[in-house]
């Protein structure tokens, strides 16, 4: 169909158009760091981190974060193939699956490439929401591997954004952006559905302050 025809190439063209378009964009940005001893991480030295961040910022943290050997879960979704094709232009190794599709499977490909040595990078509040709402798929990866999980968050004083389910946000040319790295979450082995409940709570509640302390920085409560 002439439309299946038309999303293929659109998801080959528009990523690569996007990345070069963010790199020339972001580099004219002044970034502040937060923290950046709480983002421990070597996998040379076998020290690994599980990176979660919300979703609204997620085409920042891909371009932050772009030099650190990573696997990124990604949706299975046609809008998720578009940030799988950004992040592996921006060296990623993406891994298909969500809450809703494949999820089990991506999170046992997760525990695989972190035993190899990668980082993880997890969308906090999924592919679908509710946003700022964390999932208990981050705390279950930590639980298998004994990696911390270590919040992100980024904000800045203008900025686009866009009329989605996330509130989607992108800095404008030459902002300046602070950086959060939050305290790690280091999860026991083995636990119950109980408890990883617990610790997703812990998690999210951490999140949520980090995220308002980040925005206040810039006169909001809220991006």
């Amino acid at each position: 169909m002439k439309s299946d025809r038309l999303y293929r190439m659109s998801v080959r063209i528009l990523p690569t158009l996007v990345v070069a378009l963010m790199k020339v964009w972001l580099a004219t940005c002044r970034v502040t760091l937060h923290n950046v001893e709480n983002f421990d991480q070597n996998p040379e030295e076998g020290k690994k981190v599980i990176a979660v961040f919300f979703h609204y910022g997620i085409m920042y943290f891909l371009y932050f974060l772009r030099n650190i050997p990573a696997a990124v879960m990604v949706s299975r979704s046609k809008d998720g193939e578009y940030i799988a094709e950004i992040a592996r232009k921006l060296d990623y190794l993406p891994i298909r699956g969500s809450k809703n599709s494949g999820g089990m499977q991506a999170l046992k490909s997760m525990i695989r490439h972190i035993r190899k040595g990668y980082n993880a990078g997890i969308v906090a509040d999924g592919s679908q929401g509710p946003p700022l709402v964390v999932q208990a798929g981050c705390i279950a990866l930590a639980s298998k591997t004994g990696v911390p999980v270590v919040p992100l968050m980024w904000s800045c004083r203008k900025y686009i954004r866009f009329h989605s389910w996330d509130g989607t946000s992108f800095p404008y040319p030459f902002s300046r952006i602070d950086f959060y790295f939050g305290e790690p979450l280091y999860v026991p082995a083995r636990i119950k559905a109980d408890e990883i409940e617990k610790y997703r709570l812990v998690l999210e509640e951490r999140m949520k302050k980090l995220y308002t302390k980040a925005w206040s920085q810039h006169g909001r409560l809220n991006h």
